[in-house]
């Protein structure tokens, strides 16, 4: 109750007050779109989007750019991604006119067991510390992405990351805070403190930041290819590492690793084609999302109002039921993914959604129902046509902690998002994906790319996801208000990795400034229960291709320090 009161208090204050009075476009947008005729990068770091744009004018397709991003990004961003982490994208190809899927997830340590986590009586997987590390694999992605997709030589794609980790870069203002918030919860993990920070404290806003260990890294990716990192002197340092330091990620396990190209999945929502990647990610519970909503009159209903906010969480209390049911590794637990999003099976679940009240318990759907019937993301879009939506993460931001001597990055964990209970979709075993937060988001019009987009953040990614397209095309909003617009999160329902085995009291409702004080007290009629919460929003960015003229516009919020650009 305090809460709410607090919410209510605050969020009138907080409506009155706007950051500069605008001429065109909503009130809430933070800038115009950006446009450009020949090419466009959206990242969450001004530099990295530099980086992306100079690789194309130098010849690079969109995907040669979208790894430079990356690259660059693990330097200037590690509170988010880095080479320790795993990696997913979508390509649009204009040759063959088709989307590729590409997952770059690891898998989980063949000598580390189930029996292992049971002796030591652990119920969860730690979050931090070597036991969450899963094998790495966005150096991976990198190489099977160019391989296909890359017009210039990887040492050209590097070669900026690692001039700014030799010569340093200013840190940015939102990655310094988040950097200040890591500090001291991994600073007692070996090498941390060595490697990711200034005298025992984080880099602050506007100091230059070197990280040599790292341009060596990539100085032997750009060298030696992709088995330089899995198969060379980086896997065998990892491995060392890992084995004095109480872990069992090993050389062995880095030697065997490999990505794999997907089928992006898709459903039609009002007329646009809304892609995503299927499992082991969370990609398809935007789309499962979007079919119930689309059972209601959107022009009908305002944007910001109760009725709008109570149907988007309850539509989402329904898709994450199924999430944490059957997303998983489909090498150990396929799911029935066409099942999941069809328009069928969304018109059976949406009748379970009352207009008046909120639903306190929601069960995932049974096989008879269905035989009835902290990440960074970056897009960029060359002259040809080509464009990339691409993620990468280290989860829970700096990820487990752990930093090996002299290579200059932390290692993911992942490895969290486990099960250590017998007979979960997601519980641990040897050599298996763990479920995945990173998804990047594709649209498509008519059999043409239309948009590139993603949202970080956790389980924010897929209702950030359906809020964007609604935003587009409900609310009629253009690329850059609808990154903009207030956002609607939901809390503290089932999850797949089976610390909340079932939503009993309807979850916790997040809005962020902006939503009037009317919506406010109208959810809270309905019963819905309302906190407020800094900063779980995500991160946005976007490019949208005119299907007519070939022109980019491209949109980066305000809530990151990125940028998007073109020319």
């Amino acid at each position: 109750m305090r809460i709410a009161i607090l919410l209510l208090l605050t969020l009138p204050t907080a409506l009155s007050a706007h950051a500069a009075d605008r001429i065109t476009g909503r009130d809430f947008a933070t800038r115009s779109e950006v446009i450009a005729p020949h090419a466009m990068a959206a990242t969450s770091h001004p530099l990295a989007t530099q980086i992306a744009l100079e690789v194309m004018k130098q010849g690079g397709s969109a995907v040669d750019a979208a790894i430079a991003a990356n690259a660059a990004l693990g330097l200037m961003e590690p509170t988010g991604n880095g080479v320790g982490g795993d990696l997913f994208a979508i390509v649009w190809d204009p040759k063959t006119k088709k989307l590729y899927g590409y997952n770059g997830s690891g898998r989980s340590p063949k000598s580390l067991t189930l029996d292992y986590f049971q002796k030591q009586g652990l119920t969860d997987i730690p979050p931090l510390g070597p036991l969450p590390v899963s094998v790495p694999g966005a150096v991976d992605g990198w190489f099977a992405l160019h391989g296909r997709f890359g017009k210039v030589p990887m040492k050209d794609v590097l070669a900026p990351a690692i001039r700014y980790a030799r010569e340093g870069h200013p840190v940015a203002e939102t990655i310094a805070y988040y950097w200040a918030r890591s500090v001291p919860r991994l600073s007692k993990y070996p090498g941390f403190r060595e490697q990711f920070t200034v005298g025992g404290r984080a880099p602050r806003t506007g100091e230059l930041w070197k990280n040599p260990n790292l341009a060596d890294t990539l100085q032997k990716i750009s060298d030696g290819g992709r088995d330089a990192f899995y198969k060379g002197d980086i896997a065998r340092t990892i491995g060392d590492y890992f084995k004095a330091n109480g872990g069992f990620l090993s050389y062995e396990d880095l030697a065997a690793h490999q990505g794999e190209w997907v089928e992006p999945v898709s459903t039609n929502y009002r007329g646009y084609d809304v892609w995503e990647l299927p499992p082991n990610g969370q990609g398809i519970a935007a789309l499962q999302m979007l079919n119930v909503l689309e059972g209601y009159d959107f022009s009908k209903i305002p944007y910001g109002s109760a009725e709008h906010v109570h149907l988007f969480v309850e539509a989402k209390k329904l898709a994450f039921a199924d999430r944490a049911r059957w997303y998983a590794d489909p090498a150990f637990q396929p799911a029935p993914v066409a099942k999941l999003i069809s328009k069928a099976y969304a018109n059976q679940r949406r009748k379970l959604i009352s207009p008046d009240k909120p639903l306190r318990e929601v069960q995932p759907g049974t096989p008879a129902e269905l035989d009835e019937g902290d990440t960074i993301y970056l897009t960029a879009a060359d002259a040809d046509g080509m464009m990339v939506s691409l993620i990468q993460s280290n989860y829970r931001g700096m990820g487990s902690g752990m930093a090996p001597p002299g290579l200059g990055f932390i290692l993911q964990d992942r490895g969290e998002m486990f099960v250590l209970k017998p007979g979960h979709p997601n519980t641990y075993e040897p050599g298996k994906r763990p479920f995945q937060t990173i998804i990047p988001a594709f649209v498509t019009k008519d059999g043409k790319p239309l948009i590139s987009f993603g949202l970080m953040g956790g389980a924010m990614q897929p209702q950030g996801h359906v809020q964007i397209v609604m935003n587009l095309i409900d609310f009629g909003m253009n690329l850059q208000e609808a990154g903009d617009a207030p956002r609607i999160q939901h809390e503290n329902d089932t999850e797949p990795t089976g610390q909340n085995t079932a939503m009993g009291d309807g979850g916790v409702v997040q809005l962020e400034s902006g939503f009037p004080y009317e919506t406010v007290r109208a959810l809270m009629d309905k019963g819905h229960h309302l906190e407020w919460a800094l900063g779980p929003y995500g991160g946005y960015q976007a490019i949208r291709r005119d299907p007519q003229t070939g022109v980019y516009f491209g949109a980066s919020e305000s809530r990151k320090d990125g940028q998007a650009a073109g020319y």
